[in-house]
């Protein structure tokens, strides 16, 4: 095992760079037939797949498979060596920010830029690639879903094995399989860009809920909040621009297949900045290895603020696994933000989208729509700067339950103006307005909230279940957009607004204030309210 501490998880070196050298080598390795394409303005379809080709793709998940063997620590050999007294997380907690967490901060922004940047890159490629593979509107909108249920099925899968084999584990390994994914690139026929499409929405999917989880277990209590909700605005912005940049830049001269090639680079940044990011403390104790615990929290506290007690802080009470979040003061508050997620996806994905649509049937000029969402968009941006302060400063369930509350309040405008049929632009801007700042809330810091309140073992499987949710809610809006909800605004609002509300109400009665408390006080919280509610239906 590497003695140092943040690199614990490669538990045969030799292994891990080996297989991703050979997924890079299968990368490279489609290479040869895209730039054969620069004389036909790099457009592949049609193209016959030639044998390095073919290697290539099977260098790949081959390459996978070792360097997860050479990632993935046997916890039960490492656990025989660790026989030290569990850590106390509390000096950790009362320490302030040094260079090691704005170190740590840093590598997750460009994580996360880089892991927003995949799916809003789809938005570019749609042009080309319909263009070049002759597709219709349907087919042009498959990608788009199948890219959407990798990303919710990724957000699931990487959030439960976070909390198995690590968080900096599973951020390297999405890291190589965004490698892996940039051969979408490269191919020569919309099917097979399907499925590679459906792998990088897999890869991409995951690397949020475990960034925020890892966020959370290693920041100071005092400043966990605002961090964990600046981090999302800040990589989702970052992503979208880094996502446009890219396409201005390259695409005129490359075409549309560059823009998945370069999983390539960005896959490696990931790789190359690892050495920055930790294993979590929290996990590693939870795991019985308190000596590797001890060593990353002396990274950040210091040697001399590290104390030791008999058991380690947060110790597993309940089996991991999706069953668990429903189980105790968690099943309240996982049902809650699961639908806040779900009405929220609809709301993104579905009712905006098809807002200027519902404008112009409404009698409002074409231009005045378009006008009147760009302005409104933009009275919207100081939003996020509202979110931060009021999170961090008011109170974070409270923060959570106002904007779920004002995005079922703002819909339920939308309602009332589409069943009357009022045309006022004032009311518009200011339904819209409302949304959009709602809705920006709602996701800011849905996902934030989720990392905070659930335990070690059970707090990368909650944010991946949540963050899963908001994806689902895209997946129903594609669907419930093509049978034609979203045809009409007033049906459209109420059937997203009740539910909104009912979320609303629901973490306003179960959720718990998580603003400046220890992780490990939280818990304690939610299993004593838990206790008085199995103590009420007792004795009932």
């Amino acid at each position: 095992m590497n003695k140092k501490s943040n690199q614990f998880t490669l538990h045969h070196p030799l292994a891990f760079w080996l297989g991703t050298l050979a997924i890079v080598a299968g990368v490279l390795a489609h290479m040869p037939m895209f730039v054969c394409a620069s004389d036909m303005g790099y457009q592949m379809v049609g193209m016959e797949m030639d044998a390095m080709m073919l290697t290539g793709m099977a260098l790949i998940p081959f390459g996978l498979l070792l360097a997860a063997y050479g990632l993935i620590p046997r916890m039960a050999q490492l656990r025989k060596a660790s026989t030290h007294a569990g850590p106390h997380f509390h000096a950790a907690d009362r320490i302030p920010l040094n260079r090691q967490h704005w170190s740590l901060v840093a590598v997750l922004v460009v994580a996360l830029t880089i892991d927003v940047m995949k799916p809003a890159t789809l938005g570019f490629v749609m042009p080309g690639m319909t263009r070049e593979y002759g597709l219709g509107g349907q087919y042009a909108g498959l990608l788009a879903f199948v890219a959407l249920t990798g990303t919710t099925v990724g957000s699931v899968i990487w959030g439960m094995a976070a909390d198995r084999v690590g968080r900096r584990a599973t951020i390297l390994l999405s890291a190589l399989m965004f490698i892996g994914t940039a051969i979408c690139g490269a191919m020569p026929s919309f099917q097979w860009n399907l499925v590679m499409c459906f792998l990088m929405g897999a890869s991409a999917g995951g690397l949020l809920p475990i960034a925020f989880t890892l966020m959370a277990e290693m920041i100071p209590a005092a400043h966990r909040g605002w961090l964990l909700v600046a981090l999302g605005g800040i990589g989702n912005s970052a992503g979208y621009l880094a996502a446009a940049w890219a396409a201005s830049l390259l695409e005129p001269a490359f075409g549309w297949r560059v823009l998945w090639l370069l999983g390539l680079p960005t896959g490696a940044m990931i790789l190359l900045l690892s050495r920055m990011l930790p294993e979590s403390p929290r996990f590693l104790a939870t795991q019985g290895l308190h000596a590797q615990a001890r060593a990353v929290m002396a990274q950040f506290a210091g040697p001399g603020d590290v104390v030791e007690e008999q058991a380690a802080a947060d110790g597993v009470k309940t089996p991991p696994g999706m069953r668990a979040l429903l189980k105790g003061g968690y099943g309240p508050l996982t049902i809650g933000m699961t639908v806040a997620g779900v009405a929220w996806g609809l709301v993104n994905f579905g009712f905006l989208l098809w807002l200027p649509t519902n404008l112009r049937a409404m009698g409002m000029d074409p231009a005045a729509a378009t006008s009147l969402l760009a302005k409104s968009a933009f009275l919207a941006l100081p939003g996020t700067l509202l979110v931060i302060w009021l999170y961090h400063r008011w109170s974070t369930v409270r923060t959570l339950v106002a904007f779920i509350g004002l995005s079922a309040a703002s819909l339920l405008g939308f309602f009332l103006l589409g069943h009357f049929g009022v045309g006022s632009v004032a009311a518009m801007v200011l339904a819209t307005v409302a949304l959009l700042v709602s809705a920006s809330g709602v996701i800011a810091t849905l996902v934030p909230y989720a990392s905070e309140i659930y335990p070690v073992h059970l707090r990368a499987t909650g944010a991946g279940l949540i963050a899963a949710a908001s994806k689902l809610g895209g997946i129903l809006g594609a669907g419930f957009g093509v049978i034609g909800l979203f045809g009409s605004m007033p049906l459209a609002a109420i059937v997203i607004a009740a539910p909104m509300a009912m979320a609303a109400l629901l973490l306003a009665r179960s959720g718990v204030e998580t603003r400046g408390r220890r992780l490990e006080e939280i818990q304690e919280l939610l299993d004593a309210s838990a206790l008085e509610s199995a103590e009420r239906l007792a004795r009932r």
